[in-house]
């Protein structure tokens, strides 16, 4: 991460910002970067056709018809400001940088089970029958390739729609050969990769994950600790594919992985969708911070039916999410800094598998908090949530960035593209760099990366110059 001085309004006023970038001067306003065209289709494939998945694409085909609006994402409802407050300049963000149309997203995808996305999307019970038949025909014509499978990663579901290989790197092969072949067919000049599929099982970083020549033995020797979105990461990369990870799961948070994107020069970013709990986290918690509130505990309990419920109901999957959703209160509230306000808090998150409530989650926190002379008080949160409905307009967001993070040079050469952070509930940054998961900080850095890369002023909000 490089610190930019910005060019001051006036010599006697410097303001250092934080954006995303290796040159280590802004040149100031004007000077636009390079950044290559949209051109053509973008090619979206989606390891894991479960409820985010298609709810995301058949809310794509729903806004392309005209019959529904795409709340809640930033590319397509957003603005951003421009100079000062008093210059009047916010265009829509999907206006202001070159970003793929929703009209030219063509999708595919993997999965364990046989049914194409209609049937899978009725399976889900996210949306209603009456808007998945007007998006019968296109949903319907998206089958899933095989997938590359390990019930030891994922041990409360199964399927028979499973790829066959005498070792993982043959069936990164097969991957690789599927990604080629599905460019060919949809016509697609672009592909990003972003995985929608359940959380495996926990794992640590090992000897097989420090470098690309360790990771291709490893896969090469079926070693354990290679996960199957591994495997689908490596293929997305070798193939010059961007690679979002919307799972807690370790995936491409290794060297190995680091070093292949950034040698080819392949955008990769996550992990883990921040959808209910962890974004009403990521809110309350830069406030406490801000206040100087203490905090001495946060219970947050979750329940949910949907796959991603079941899935969670094993120990080891759940410990992948725990540690993601565990992260953010450290990090934001710093109790290194503020030892006697939040060196002692308890934090506890819970998941429950509750079949009845389906993909309407329930996410409660009860956090005890604490004021001048130490009186307690008390918030209590009590969100109910439609899990993948939050998740849909990240997918297409995280899609959209990411095609524009590969057309830009200065970002690609990167690999990790920690701005953006906004998304996930553990982002992704450079080995030794703790991660900013304060929702309103991470916002402004995705901004300022993109003001940076059209040439205008970062906003550092000074204001002093009002007041001239």
């Amino acid at each position: 991460m490089a610190k930019l001085k910005q060019s001051p309004t006036k010599a006697s006023r410097n303001a250092t910002v934080e954006v995303m970038s290796s040159r280590k001067e802004h040149s100031g306003a004007g000077e636009e970067r390079a950044i290559e065209p949209a051109k053509g289709k973008l090619g979206v494939m989606i390891p894991g056709m479960g409820a985010v998945a298609t709810t995301f694409v058949a809310g794509v085909e729903a806004v392309r018809k005209g019959i529904a609006h795409p709340i809640g994402s930033l590319t397509q409802m957003g603005t951003i400001r421009l100079g000062k407050r008093t210059d009047g300049r916010s265009p829509k963000i999907k206006e202001f940088v070159p970003l793929a149309g929703l009209n030219d997203l063509v999708f595919t995808g993997w999965d364990i089970f046989e049914d194409n996305m209609y049937a899978a999307a009725r399976n889900a019970g996210v949306l209603e029958r009456d808007l998945l038949d007007k998006v019968k025909g296109r949903l319907s014509a998206i089958k899933p390739m095989k997938a590359v499978f390990d019930h030891n990663y994922v041990k409360k579901i199964d399927g028979p729609n499973v790829k066959k290989g005498k070792n993982k790197l043959e069936l990164a092969e097969q991957l690789r050969q599927d990604i080629r072949d599905f460019k060919k067919s949809s016509g697609a000049s672009r592909l990003v990769t972003i995985w929608c599929a359940s959380t495996e099982t926990f794992i640590e970083p090992s000897a097989a994950h420090q470098s690309v020549k360790a990771l291709e033995k490893a896969m090469k020797e079926n070693d354990e600790n290679i996960a199957p979105s591994m495997v689908y990461a490596y293929a997305s990369l070798m193939e010059g594919v961007p690679f979002a990870n919307g799972a807690p799961n370790l995936t491409v948070d290794v060297p190995a992985m680091l070093e292949l994107s950034r040698e080819r020069e392949v955008p990769i970013c996550g992990k883990d969708f921040k959808t209910g709990q962890t974004l009403i986290k990521t809110v309350l918690a830069p406030a406490f911070k801000a206040r100087l509130l203490g905090v001495s505990g946060w219970y947050s309990t979750n329940i949910l039916g949907n796959r991603d419920g079941e899935v969670l109901d094993d120990p080891g999957s759940f410990k992948t999410k725990e540690e993601s959703k565990l992260g953010a209160l450290e990090h934001i509230l710093q109790p290194a800094l503020y030892p006697e306000l939040y060196g002692n808090i308890f934090h506890k998150v819970r998941i429950n598998y509750y079949p009845p409530r389906g993909d309407n989650k329930e996410g409660w926190d009860n956090i005890d908090i604490f004021g001048w002379l130490g009186y307690p008080m008390q918030i209590k949160v009590d969100f109910l949530c439609r899990d993948s409905i939050l998740a849909a307009p990240i997918v297409l967001d995280l899609v959209l960035f990411l095609d524009l993070a590969q057309r830009t040079p200065e970002l690609r050469r990167l690999g990790i593209q920690e701005w953006l952070s906004f998304y996930f509930k553990s982002p992704m940054t450079p080995p030794g760099l703790y991660p900013e998961h304060d929702l309103f900080i991470q916002l402004i850095k995705l901004k300022n990366t993109l003001r940076y890369l059209k040439g205008e002023e970062l906003i550092t909000h000074l204001g002093l110059e009002y007041y001239d």
